[in-house]
């Protein structure tokens, strides 16, 4: 099975065994109680949730975890996407083309910024993933079409 990190345990909050979420999905559903999420390998169920300071998720699971463990869901569990919609995990490994035809290399991974997220690719080149730059994501294709301008001249 494959699988998708929608998280990661953090620092503990209270002495129930609540804990931060660290990095955790936009999506509610996987921090609900009775949400079944995969920690360290074997499922486990969010027994209490609620928010901490500013805002951040704290759930607390049936059995005790380790600070550092990854929270996550299987891909099949996930929702299906919508026409022009896609996952960002989805876009590593695929091949990133200029509008013109250039090959810039392939997704390496996907960071997140406060302002937009970046591909960072194994050329070295980073791209804002903003509509101004990416022109298309082509799943199927396994490419990404860029708008010129965006990376270094070669």
């Amino acid at each position: 099975m494959s699988r998708v990190v929608v998280g990661k345990v953090g620092r503990p909050h209270g002495l129930d065994g609540s804990f931060f979420v660290e990095g955790a999905s936009a999506d509610e559903r996987w921090f609900a109680v009775g949400s079944r999420l995969l920690v360290g390998g074997a499922e486990a169920e969010v027994v209490a949730a609620r928010r901490g300071a500013g805002g951040r998720r704290v759930i607390r699971l049936d059995r005790d975890v380790a600070r550092g463990t990854t929270l996550e869901v299987g891909r099949e569990d996930l929702p299906q996407t919508g026409e022009d919609e896609f996952y960002v995990f989805q876009l590593v490994g695929l091949n990133v083309e200029e509008e013109s035809g250039r090959q810039l290399g392939r997704v390496r991974e996907v960071l997140q910024y406060p302002g937009n997220d970046v591909l960072e690719l194994d050329s070295g080149a980073s791209l804002p993933l903003v509509e101004a730059c990416v022109r298309k994501v082509d799943l199927t294709g396994g490419r990404i079409v860029v708008a010129v301008g965006f990376a270094d001249p070669e």
